[in-house]
């Protein structure tokens, strides 16, 4: 095995956390990676893995030589793609993620679209409710709801997400239409918990004096607190995006609409790189028009 061949097989080891998953990800035999792994730590003469019976970790050094592995092979992989013509034509595998409903709402579609248009490419979409590291978990770009801090990623705004209050007609009629947060000390709601712990306080723009509703169900399913507020189990906040088909049919109303706070700015996110390969750059711009025109992203 040469030595790129052993930086690859050290990636996969660490991407896999393991010896064995690493060998079938890699269709090696288990053996064989062991001693790939042996080989370059003898030939760096250091150790880059702490190996026990029951986990494997790496070490300092090692956790600095992953990083410096993943940049060589990148450059690597975007060199062999400039040689192959895939900086000239939209061509090979693209990852990319969003938030899980979001993603499954005006994503996928996206996606679905681009492939039509480009049957040399492929897309793998992963949709989760935790933020992915693009460059760590081998992503290209991400949809991003959110304020973003400070990276070395560029970042592309499409448009902005509005937090809202709903609750549904029969609920309303029967509590009361709240005309500012300081009424919501008079109704029940439903809270969103990623964690599934408490639900946070609601907050509010321009009302020091907001109450907080008695929260009868918490949720770390978005579907679940929008369901139960259709059901009329109470008030809930959820971003416009994912209730925007239960209030356009008239199963949910927007209250409080005048004390939102500020809108979340929405991005496209990609890793920065000298020369982006033509499939990344024809889906940023094909996405990039088609979320700029999501009635959600700009109401």
């Amino acid at each position: 095995m040469d030595h790129l061949d052993s930086l690859k097989v050290f990636v996969a080891v660490a991407d896999a956390h393991g010896f064995a998953p690493a060998a079938r990800r890699l269709h090696l035999s288990a053996p064989a990676v062991t001693r790939a792994i042996a080989a370059l730590e003898a030939r760096l003469g250091a150790q880059l893995l702490q190996r026990s019976t029951r986990s494997l970790r790496l070490t300092d050094i090692g956790e600095r030589f992953l990083e410096d592995c993943r940049r060589i092979l990148a450059d690597l992989s975007e060199a062999e793609a400039s040689a192959g013509g895939a900086h000239t034509a939209p061509q090979g595998a693209l990852a990319l993620t969003a938030s899980s409903m979001f993603g499954r709402l005006h994503v996928a579609p996206i996606a679905l679209d681009f492939l039509a248009q480009h049957p040399l490419v492929t897309i793998r979409g992963v949709f989760v409710d935790r933020v992915v590291h693009l460059m760590d978990e081998g992503f290209d770009v991400a949809v991003r709801i959110a304020r973003l801090p400070d990276s070395g990623l560029t970042a592309v705004r499409v448009g902005s997400m509005r937090a809202v209050v709903v609750g549904s007609p029969a609920y309303l009629a029967e509590r009361g239409l709240p005309s500012s947060p300081a009424d919501l000390a008079a109704h029940d709601a439903i809270g969103f918990s990623q964690t599934g712990g408490l639900a946070p306080p609601w907050s509010f723009t321009g009302a020091p004096d907001a109450a907080q509703p008695r929260i009868r169900l918490v949720t770390n399913a978005g579907e679940v607190a929008i369901d139960a507020a259709v059901r009329g189990r109470g008030l809930a906040r959820a971003m416009r995006y994912q209730v925007d088909a239960e209030v356009r049919a008239g199963r949910l109303n927007i209250v409080l609409a005048e004390f939102e706070p500020e809108p979340i700015p929405v991005h496209l996110v990609h890793v920065a790189g000298r020369m982006a390969p033509a499939k990344l750059r024809a889906f940023i711009d094909f996405a990039v028009e088609r979320l700029r025109a999501e009635p959600v992203l700009s109401s």
